[in-house]
């Protein structure tokens, strides 16, 4: 008896070890690579490893696209824009007899010369005259000491850049604070303002018309107020500014009541630090407020969690600020939703930002945090609960950070999936809640009809790269075919009198038309070792052999992208044999009469095609133009794709440039 306890010991102890053996051996992939490569020429492991390079440089351009958003004014911007557009003054300086509309609240806390001026005129749009006793300050001189004023830079070259003339208006007029000490002082004291934020419950009581109204007698409500100066506001935030001009600036304090159903009160200190500092601190976040539940908050009750997370909460700000279009806070909350971005709420994020509340931009990293981390997501329960939209766009991808062997397990266990979640729906209710149920007793695998899931999986499989699975015969391979899922063989699989035509590199590299080529995605595991491999093989050749290596012609001339196109999107699985495998939408021709993208005025087309051609000068566009394998065509359209979106326009609006 003994014997047999410690053989059965020893028994589970070997199949603990054959697992843990067979897990290591498939994700050994510098193994299965090398194995690969053996007794591969020179000439074609160089070819693969130019093919990788290409693809690196490929993937260095697309990653520049996805981060690729319109650029958010600063405050100091802003600033600068409201001193030229003069929204929203409420004083006028004449100076020379020239009048300087400004705003009392900006000159007061920059500058103590402006600040015991305007004391003397305490009224609403007073006009101010002045007198400076430095000479040589004319009214374009003058201009430019208002725009420091609200700016804290000197333009080189202005009036102003100017040593003398600085020092003598420093002695007249004093040395400002640094501006974000001026804005943080206005922000945190309240001094000089004339404008109070208001957030009731109740605002609707008063103004059925309308989300946000302006009244004094809005006083008397229960609410939370913040004081603030409708200078930033205005500068920061155009619906701000709208709301102040059309309500008009004539009152000493305007009171601006927020429905908190809108904006809840709990984060009003995060839209002050905002509107004031440009950063987005979600620490400022009033955790006991007592405000009306936010949307999350309803979300999360409905769910039953416990509490709102930070990613949760940026969502919500993100939809404030862009209620509001303040553009620095929308992205401050961007940038937080990625920086927490996991697998944990990977799904959630994009569920999220495809919505029409949600972020573009957001959702490009986190697709990009898909393909980088698929083959670990793979293994894990949050493959089945990924959409097949998205499970699409990774297997599609050049970059997926996955072997081949890894896609198509995935794709296999994702579709059984599916299948199983049929049947449970198929089942009749009598059954549903009896031993013999299909949810209780579980589906095995071998129960499954393999027509019907190879139906679920006939848009997913042709973007499984099957002459790419290593190992070559691999189980899962040879059962995928045998179960009919994969309807045409690896190359290296097919028989008759041309398969010893081919050598084995001909699935992974050109080699002038011959073979069944196929476009290997950049696996960094793959590409380091084959790197590896080749300055292993040069360090044995000898010189004179070395200077005889050229480069591998492409089997296919820049000119004939007109003709992939076509058979990409009537055939994927053939254009694998192109430079380009993706047969996105995105290269579809244009529909400009109908109006189906935004065509940008012939002002902004200008600047883009600007933009364009500096990218193109760029040293990492050259690189990518330069290499043996580069395709041309997929390089200007991720630089175009980068054009539109720094633009705040829709990726098809690239085929314009």
């Amino acid at each position: 008896r003994d014997k047999k306890k410690k053989a059965s010991k020893f028994a589970t102890l070997r199949k603990k070890l054959i697992r843990v053996r067979r897990s290591s051996r498939s994700l050994d992939n510098s193994k299965v690579i090398r194995e690969l490569t053996l007794g591969w020429s020179i000439h074609e492991l160089s070819a693969l490893v130019e093919e990788y390079e290409a693809s690196a440089a490929l993937k260095e351009l697309a990653s520049c696209a996805d981060l690729a958003r319109p650029h958010a004014r600063t405050c100091q911007q802003d600033l600068s824009v409201l001193y030229d557009c003069k929204y929203c003054t409420d004083v006028d300086i004449v100076y020379q007899g020239v009048v300087f509309p400004v705003h009392r609240s900006i000159l007061s806390v920059r500058c103590p010369f402006f600040r015991d001026l305007l004391a003397h005129y305490p009224d609403q749009n007073s006009q101010v005259p002045l007198s400076i006793r430095t000479p040589g300050v004319d009214t374009h001189t003058f201009s430019a000491l208002l725009r420091y004023l609200y700016t804290g830079e000197i333009n080189s070259g202005g009036p102003l850049d100017n040593r003398e003339l600085l020092i003598q208006l420093s002695q007249e007029f004093g040395t400002p604070n640094p501006l974000e000490h001026d804005l943080r002082r206005l922000m945190e004291s309240g001094v000089y303002s004339d404008a109070v934020l208001v957030f009731a419950s109740d605002a609707h009581e008063h103004n059925s018309d309308s989300l946000l109204s302006v009244s004094s007698e809005a006083r008397t409500l229960m609410r939370h107020e913040l004081r603030c100066h409708r200078a930033v506001l205005a500068a920061r935030s155009p619906f701000f500014r709208n709301l102040i001009l059309r309500r008009g600036c004539n009152s000493e304090q305007a009171c601006i009541v927020l429905d908190e159903s809108v904006i809840p009160r709990r984060y009003a200190r995060v839209l002050l630090q905002a509107l004031y500092m440009d950063s987005v601190n979600l620490a400022c976040i009033v955790r006991s407020s007592v405000s009306v539940c936010s949307l999350s908050e309803v979300q999360a009750m409905v769910a039953g969690k416990g509490h709102v997370s930070l990613t949760e909460e940026a969502m919500e700000i993100f939809q404030i600020a862009q209620f509001i279009d303040f553009p620095i806070l929308s992205q401050g909350c961007e940038d937080i939703i990625v920086e927490r971005l996991s697998a944990e709420n990977l799904l959630c994020t994009l569920a999220w930002s495809e919505e029409a509340h949600g972020s573009a931009w957001v959702q490009h990293q986190a697709l990009h945090f898909l393909r980088e981390e698929f083959s670990s997501l793979s293994r894990s329960p949050l493959l089945y609960d990924l959409s097949r939209h998205y499970l699409l766009q990774a297997i599609k991808s050049d970059f997926l950070q996955a072997g081949e062997l890894d896609v198509l397990s995935a794709v296999i266990k994702w579709g059984e999936h599916e299948l199983i979640k049929r049947l449970e729906e198929r089942e009749p209710n009598l059954l549903s809640h009896t031993a013999h149920s299909i949810s209780r007793k579980g589906v095995k695998k071998r129960d499954l009809n393999d027509v019907e899931l190879r139906d679920i999986l006939t848009d997913l499989l042709p973007f499984v790269r099957t002459d790419h699975v290593l190992p070559p015969h691999h189980d899962l391979l040879c059962n995928a075919i045998r179960r009919g899922l994969v309807s045409k063989p690896p190359s290296h699989m097919i028989g008759g009198e041309c398969s010893g035509q081919f050598s084995p590199a001909s699935a992974w590299v050109r080699c002038g038309g011959k073979g069944m080529y196929t476009k290997p995605r950049l696996f960094l595991p793959y590409y380091e070792e084959a790197k590896a491999l080749l300055e292993e093989q040069l360090a044995q050749v000898q010189e004179n052999e070395v200077v005889r290596l050229r480069m591998i012609p492409s089997a296919i001339p820049d000119t004939l992208y007109m003709v992939s196109e076509y058979a990409c999107r009537s055939s994927p699985h053939l254009c694998r044999s192109q430079p380009t495998l993706d047969p996105s939408p995105q290269h579809s021709s244009l529909d400009v009469i109908t109006g189906t993208i935004p065509v940008p005025d012939d002002d902004t087309l200008r600047k883009m095609q600007q933009r364009e051609s500096e990218l193109c000068q760029s040293p990492l566009v050259h690189r990518a133009y330069s290499l043996a394998c580069a395709d041309r065509r997929e390089v200007a359209h991720c630089v175009r794709v980068r054009v539109a979106r720094e633009f705040g326009l829709p990726d098809s609006c690239a085929d314009l440039l």
